[in-house]
């Protein structure tokens, strides 16, 4: 071959920037073909490691050793797609890329990366969050409730005003049961309107709107201001603190079917929330219809699943598993990376306010007991309940359940 004298100093750089801008896009395409929802970066003395989180769960990317000489590189690129300041190492940045890329089957994916970088021991680190835009909006039906919850959202969300909330940890699937129920709802007779931070998808017929700290658009502000818009049904998306809750309950109250998001364990836990927030328990006793807790489990991948007969000393009491039967699970394969497991289905439990339970809040009942009464008159349908039926039909594991719901 040439000497590297041959090649001017300016063709290796643009030789090297060129392979940079190859290896990020390459990174990035395969995170997606995997169906990452994240994409970690981290900077160690001697290697830089790649990990994806796959349906909730990291795992490591196959990456070529030397990739830790490009960290630096990597970074300064996504930074660079970011508009982001390169210059700047020593402080957190995020900004977010707006990702276009040919897929093998079908025609161009859009994703939306957020980004964060934050400086480490030995180099920056950078996290990124994928979100398609070009995903298709599930349907209610297509979310894998219990006939019994389907039936009873779907009566909840058709009433005029009232307050609906769901429930459950970050990434548990809240927006999509939001934006489906949205989906259902939404006609040519009904005015709806979010507050979101972010907006994830983009629903029709819906008017949404993005929360701005800095300029002191809050969700608290932003629903005083969307209640003058003549709303019939209004998003928020998230209650976080007492302002935005008592907003809620006065929506309700004059008439507004409210939707909106708490991080409660379970259903009943959301009206003692509510009371520890400092909202008056008349108020939320009169305004709150209904609560849906949810998480997500990792279904058995359909590749490599087979049935066995477990050991009867492994299962949860209360499976209800009949003598001899067989559950199942995954042998672990490379279209689910060897786990077992291939996407996700949530595991939802619904609370309906019943009279009764309505004078339970009034009195400051704690959550348990608001739950022990709930499923004794018929109106509470558990997370645990949806999840050992998942167990036995097939969908899902004995650990992922336990795990999901940490019983």
């Amino acid at each position: 071959g040439l000497g590297v004298d041959a090649a001017t100093a300016g063709e290796i750089e643009q030789a090297h920037e060129a392979s940079v801008i190859k290896l990020v896009n390459d990174l990035l395409i395969e995170a997606i073909n995997e169906r990452a929802t994240d994409v970690h970066i981290e900077p160690y003395e001697d290697e830089l490691i790649v990990r994806y989180r796959i349906d909730g769960v990291l795992q490591r990317a196959n990456v070529p050793p030397t990739i830790h000489r490009f960290g630096a590189a990597i970074v300064s690129r996504l930074k660079i797609m970011a508009n982001l300041n390169i210059a700047e190492k020593r402080l957190p940045q995020d900004g977010r890329i707006t990702f276009r890329y040919r897929a093998e089957r079908g025609g161009v994916q859009e994703f939306d990366l957020r980004v964060s970088v934050i400086p480490m021991l030995f180099g920056e680190g950078v996290v990124l969050r994928l979100l398609s835009k070009t995903a298709v909006l599930m349907s209610l039906n297509d979310l894998g409730m219990p006939e019994t919850v389907l039936e009873r959202w779907d009566a909840m969300i058709s009433r005029p005003h009232g307050i609906l909330l769901v429930t459950g940890p970050t990434g548990s699937g809240k927006s999509t049961t939001l934006y489906a129920s949205l989906n259902r709802i939404v006609s040519d007779e009904i005015k709806v309107i979010t507050v979101e931070d972010p907006v994830e998808y983009h629903v029709a017929g819906v008017n949404q709107i993005q929360v701005h700290n800095k300029v002191g658009l809050t969700f608290a502000s932003g629903l005083r201001s969307i209640l003058r818009h003549d709303p019939d049904v209004v998003m928020i998306g998230e209650i976080r603190d007492k302002e935005t809750a008592e907003t809620a309950v006065q929506a309700s109250l004059t008439g507004h079917l409210v939707f909106s998001t708490l991080h409660t364990n379970d259903a009943a836990g959301a009206t003692t929330r509510l009371l520890d927030m400092g909202v008056e328990p008349f108020l939320v006793s009169s305004s709150v219809e209904g609560i849906m807790a949810q998480r997500l489990v990792r279904r058995v991948c359909p590749h490599c699943s087979e049935q066995y007969t477990p050991d009867p000393r492994d299962l949860p009491p209360g499976l209800g598993l009949q003598k001899g039967a067989k559950l199942t699970q995954g042998a672990g394969c490379r279209a689910c990376r060897e786990t077992g497991y291939r996407g996700r289905l949530g595991v939802y439990e619904l609370l309906r306010l019943n009279d009764d339970l309505r004078a339970r809040v009034m009195e400051r009942v704690n959550a348990p007991r608001i739950a022990a009464a709930a499923l004794q008159s018929g109106d509470l349908f558990t997370l645990k309940q949806d999840g050992f039926a998942k167990v036995l039909a097939g969908q899902t594991t004995v650990a992922e359940v336990m795990r999901a719901l940490a019983v």
